[in-house]
């Protein structure tokens, strides 16, 4: 299977095709997912959404349906990190992003105490 990230910005210029449908499955893929998940970046258990790493309208429904493809983020994360603070945007290092930033404030949290 081709890299979907390869030609991203060639196909989609950040923009979700109209009509994008996500599968019947979804829903239960979701649920199953999100049983004892925090946030990526700032571990608060509640208002969890799950956030596809590469965009289900790009990558295809095998990659939908793919728990190594979803990352749980609170909806402020949700939006800052996983869309860059703009819902059609594209965050390919959505993981590395959360992680890093995730520590920075915990670190700073546990300096502050």
């Amino acid at each position: 299977m081709p890299n979907p990230w390869k030609t991203v910005l060639d196909r989609v210029q950040g923009k979700a095709p109209k009509g994008a449908k996500r599968s019947p499955l979804w829903r239960s893929v979701r649920r199953n997912f999100m049983l004892h998940k925090t946030c990526a970046v700032c571990r608060k258990g509640t208002g969890l959404e799950a956030h596809h790493v590469v965009p289900f309208w790009l990558g295809g429904r095998e990659l939908e349906l793919d728990p190594d493809n979803l990352i749980a983020l609170c909806r402020r994360h949700h939006y800052a990190w996983g869309h860059l603070e703009n819902w059609k945007s594209i965050n390919p290092t959505v993981r590395a992003d959360c992680a890093y930033y995730g520590t920075r404030v915990r670190n700073a949290k546990e300096i502050v105490r």
